[in-house]
């Protein structure tokens, strides 16, 4: 489909705005999401500038009521929704599990969990009408391995793999796929919090088998294949996007 209509959250910022670039290469139209509403207006003025169509809407994606205002939004100004990102989430509370709370449990799943859940459920109202369309998930190496560093955002990660796998087996004979992308230690400020600051980061590279940190457009580069037609018979699944980091 030439000219499709992309919606992304999370967008103003790492693999989202990454994505939002990628497809806008590509030629698509683009409603881009996030909370920081200076950055939205910052990035559609660089989509512009690639003489695609874009808006952005700010929204928090664990508000159901902004998350089916935002679907709205994009259905009134293009007239329908082809591709849907969830890359909006939080790294989570690092520490022990003892050491989590139901505070640092809620903040990591409102954001990760719900946010995925909520946009599945707005975004799929609209392909199933269609017949039509693809979902693409952000999930994460740590959605098919444990940490003990970071067990909320591990387990939160998890559960995105299983409502994605869920959403495809439901969405299949209408049409629609729903995938996710599962990277690896990627070049983003998460990372770095994640890795507990910068100086860790090259002993995270050096047990890569590629040898090195990923970028956020190798991983826009997997989310724009799993939403073309040349991924037209993949549903399901999860493509790890990681320098070979799990075939260990």
């Amino acid at each position: 489909m030439t000219e499709p209509v992309v919606l992304i959250t999370g967008a103003t910022a790492g693999i989202g705005r990454a994505t939002a670039l990628a497809f806008a290469r590509e030629g698509a139209r683009l409603v881009c999401s996030g909370r920081n509403a200076t950055a939205g207006a910052a990035l559609v003025a660089e989509l512009r500038e690639l003489g695609v169509e874009a808006e952005f809407v700010a929204a928090d994606v664990s508000n159901e009521a902004q998350v089916g205002a935002l679907v709205e939004r994009t259905v009134a100004r293009f007239g329908r929704l082809d591709v849907a990102v969830n890359s909006a989430g939080t790294e989570g509370t690092p520490g022990s599990i003892v050491d989590q709370t139901v505070e640092s449990y809620s903040a990591t799943f409102d954001a990760n969990v719900l946010g995925t859940f909520l946009g599945m459920k707005h975004q799929l109202r609209v392909m199933l009408r269609q017949r039509q369309g693809t979902v693409v998930n952000l999930s994460s190496t740590m959605g098919s391995r444990g940490n003990p560093q970071n067990p909320m955002y591990a387990a939160s990660k998890h559960a995105i793999e299983g409502l994605t796998k869920s959403a495809a087996l439901e969405a299949g004979r209408s049409n629609v796929r729903v995938n996710a992308v599962a990277p690896g230690p990627i070049d983003t400020g998460m990372l770095e919090r994640i890795a507990g600051g910068a100086e860790k980061i090259a002993a995270v590279a050096a047990a890569i088998p590629a040898g090195r940190i990923g970028t956020p457009e190798e991983v826009a580069d997997a989310i724009v294949f799993l939403a073309s037609d040349r991924a037209r018979y993949i549903s399901g699944q999860i493509l790890a996007v990681n320098g070979g980091k799990t075939a260990m």
